[in-house]
Order: C-alpha cells, then sequence, then structure tokens
C-alpha cells in the first residue's frame, strides 16, 4: 500500500481545451516532497557512492483518455542555472502506475529511453559537487494522449517536451534534493 508521502499534485486542463481538469498525482514513498532523497537514488559513481536507483513512483488520477505516461527528472541547480537532466523516460503503458525501485535504472522494454545529460538512455543518479548546497531534483510525470511507441528513442529533454506539446493531458511533480 503506498503512502502519501512526498506528494504535490498539480490540476492540469485538458490538452484538448475542454474547461474540465484532472487531478493528476505523482507519489513516492521514498521521501517527503521537498525532502532528502536516500543515498540509494544518487549515482554509482565512486564520488557518490549511490547504487543509482530510481525510486518507486506511483501514478494516479489521470484523465481516463491517457494513452501513456513520461517521467523526466531534471536538476534544477546543476551548470550554473542550466540545470542537468538525469532521466527521461517515455511509452510508459497507462497500466503501469506503480513504478518500482530501480524501474529506469536499465533499458527494459517497459519504457522508452530518452537521452540524459550523462549521455545514457537510462536513469542518471543524483551526483551533485562536493560543497555544494543540496540540489532540487524535480521529477514530472506526464499523462500523454500518445500510444507508447510513437515516440521515438533518445529524445532529449527538449525534443521531448517539443514532441508532447499539445498533447500532454495532464502532469504531476515530485521534488527531492540530495547533496554530498
Amino acid at each position: 500500500m503506498w503512502s502519501r508521502v512526498g506528494i504535490f499534485t498539480v490540476i492540469a486542463a485538458l490538452a484538448t481545451g475542454s474547461a474540465a481538469a484532472s487531478s493528476f498525482t505523482l507519489e513516492t514513498s521514498a521521501f517527503l516532497n521537498g525532502g532528502m532523497m536516500p543515498k540509494t537514488d544518487a549515482a554509482s559513481a565512486d564520488a557518490c557512492g549511490g547504487r543509482n536507483l530510481t525510486p518507486p513512483l506511483h501514478l494516479s488520477g489521470f484523465p481516463g483518455n491517457t494513452r501513456s505516461f513520461a517521467v523526466v527528472l531534471f536538476d534544477t541547480d546543476a551548470g550554473a542555472g542550466r540545470g542537468f537532466v538525469h532521466w527521461v523516460a517515455y511509452g510508459i503503458a497507462p497500466a503501469t502506475t506503480a513504478l518500482p525501485p530501480g524501474f529506469g535504472s536499465q533499458a527494459s522494454p517497459a519504457f522508452t529511453g530518452g537521452m540524459n545529460d550523462a549521455g545514457t538512455a537510462i536513469y542518471f543518479g543524483p551526483c551533485p559537487p562536493h560543497g555544494d548546497a543540496p540540489h532540487h531534483y524535480v521529477f514530472t510525470a506526464y499523462a500523454l494522449d500518445i500510444a507508447p511507441q510513437r515516440l521515438r528513442p533518445g529524445l532529449t529533454r527538449p525534443a521531448f517536451l517539443k514532441a508532447i506539446a499539445g498533447h500532454t493531458l495532464a502532469s504531476a511533480q515530485i521534488t527531492g534534493r540530495f547533496s554530498r
């Protein structure tokens, strides 16, 4: 059973232009919204010492006409304010509403991997520089009206966001923090 810790809900108008709204929720049992992420989520590089595991995520309250989900993880504090993309995953079937720990940590037929800023198509965990204040890692989930196989593999975050323009039914976010 999922606890409702670490929850942040975004109310979004349906992409069809309807005045109706959907309450789409992204949850995790790994940390509170705005709280510290566990070390297991951190990159497994020697410097970070994590296990490079995506936290468990649960999606609910999505529109009934959702055809696929996507998740993007973005560090808003990296790169002198430019940010750093840690994960782009899309083509997740709408029946897959519980993403277990490690879901995006390796290639899988359960999602299509987009390109992160580390140059891989899988999750790259937090690993901010020593001495930095905790970085903010924003997980954004998208409920889309796009069939799971429609988008080609390897899209960067900007290319992905361009591809889903006009196809986002709802989105939800949760933010974790991490420092070394």
